[in-house]
């Protein structure tokens, strides 16, 4: 049998011819010579090594399994191998252009829907934002000042009975009970 790595085109496509019974000896010239061509020709159309490098893997392996159908009457090895990388490369360049469309239209889908729970999301906020109002008013002076002081100041109950002159268990004790009638007023569920 012909040495196909003298890179003679009628080697190669003589070896490609008797590896189609299955022998992987028989295969591995035929993969020497036509594997970088098929990475070049799916490199020149993709642009990027890593999937140039698995399209030409994937175009092997079906140069492989399919050696039976080669025929070298209608064309060499070479420009057979070609022809399927180009092809292989080309149905992946059009996979990751629908993916990206898929993945745009899902963004756009949900954006259009975000800018409507946005709005809902702001008149709710606005809702509680009233009702805590109107409930802190139902507050005593003392408790509405510590709780106040405790969570709109985002300072410590230490910080907070420090200000206040007033011993720490007395200020924790006017924020637990403020906060028991927030709950209440506001109908939250004590869970």
């Amino acid at each position: 049998m012909p040495n196909p790595r003298t890179s003679q085109p009628d080697a190669i496509d003589a070896a490609l011819s008797a590896c189609a019974d299955g022998n992987p000896e028989l295969f591995a010239p035929v993969y020497d010579s036509l594997a970088p061509a098929a990475y070049g020709t799916a490199l020149g159309v993709l642009r990027d090594p890593d999937h140039a490098a698995e399209v030409a893997q994937e175009v092997m392996v079906e140069v492989w399994q399919t050696a039976a159908r080669f025929d070298p009457a209608r064309g060499s090895a070479r420009t057979w191998v070609v022809t399927l990388a180009r092809r292989r490369a080309v149905d992946r360049v059009r996979s990751e252009q629908a993916r990206r469309h898929r993945d745009q239209k899902d963004t756009d889908e949900k954006g259009a829907g975000g800018e409507y729970d946005m709005v809902a999301e702001h008149v709710e906020q606005r809702l509680e934002a009233a009702g805590v109002r109107r409930c802190l008013g139902s507050l005593t002076d003392t408790q509405r000042d510590a709780v106040m002081r405790a969570y709109y100041g985002d300072r410590t109950y230490r910080e907070v009975a420090e200000d206040l002159g007033a011993s720490l268990p007395t200020v924790k004790s006017r924020i637990r009970d403020g906060l028991i009638r927030l709950r209440n007023c506001l109908g939250v569920d004590h869970a």
